[in-house]
């Protein structure tokens, strides 16, 4: 367990928040996803929330049931009570299959990125395609993941100046991760592939597709073929199986 970590701190008058580490990793990832996974199993009385972000875990309590002092205490003794950075990954994870058309006029700056990680194109494909990726938190919009790591060789920086827009279903890369939009939207990442998956189904019982945990491999198709897919329904040609 690293020096100083997990850290807790409080976060307004109702919350509080479990670190795992200053910056992203794999470790710190799998210790916030299987810290809030106790959380949830424990379900202690005055819980109302608990979420992650990258290496964190949130935790919303009712002050007028749960003085923080008391909520310190609990998160310190569960803190203690196990080497979050070696924990299993919570059960119910799923792997998911994503076609995706790399390239084209479809996905218009996979050479750019290719280029940026030392790689050409080709290499480029088949590095992303074979990547089994974990979706390490949701955010920036609803249902939206963040996924990876991806080798050093990801390690790219995001643009200086934005994109206008990339539409829904876009798979986008930097900084050694990816990251596969619900929304159209302007963003600073690099546009290397495209799906037709829709991430956020607000008629659906559960609206956000992937969780946290999660893994995904983005699989290479055609432009034929997915847009076939894409009158499929909102999955785009994806398939799921159980991971745990």
């Amino acid at each position: 367990m690293p020096k100083n970590w997990p850290r807790i701190r409080t976060v307004g008058v109702d919350g509080m928040l479990v670190s795992f580490g200053e910056r992203l990793s794999e470790p710190a990832n799998r210790a916030a996803l299987a810290f809030r996974a106790a959380m949830e199993a424990k379900a202690w009385d005055g819980i109302e929330e608990c979420s992650t972000s990258l290496v964190s875990a949130y935790v919303r309590f009712d002050p007028l049931y749960l003085s923080h002092e008391a909520l310190r205490a609990q998160l310190e003794r569960l803190c203690d009570s196990l080497d979050w950075y070696e924990a299993a990954l919570p059960e119910g994870r799923k792997l998911w299959r994503i076609p995706t058309v790399y390239g084209t006029d479809l996905a218009p700056q996979l050479e750019e990125a290719a280029q940026a990680a030392g790689m050409t194109a080709e290499e480029a494909v088949a590095s992303l395609s074979s990547t089994q990726v974990r979706v390490q938190t949701i955010g920036f919009a609803a249902g939206q993941p963040y996924l990876g790591e991806l080798d050093e060789a990801w390690n790219i920086p995001r643009q200086t100046e934005l994109t206008e827009r990339v539409p829904e279903g876009a798979l986008t890369v930097a900084i050694r991760q990816l990251v596969l939009f619900s929304v159209s939207t302007p963003t600073g990442w690099r546009h290397v592939g495209q799906t037709g998956f829709r991430l956020f189904r607000p008629e659906s019982e559960t609206p956000f597709v992937l969780r946290p945990g999660d893994e995904v491999i983005f699989a290479e198709t055609d432009a034929e073929h997915l847009h076939n897919m894409r009158k499929g329904g909102p999955d785009g040609g994806a398939t799921c199986e159980a991971l745990t």
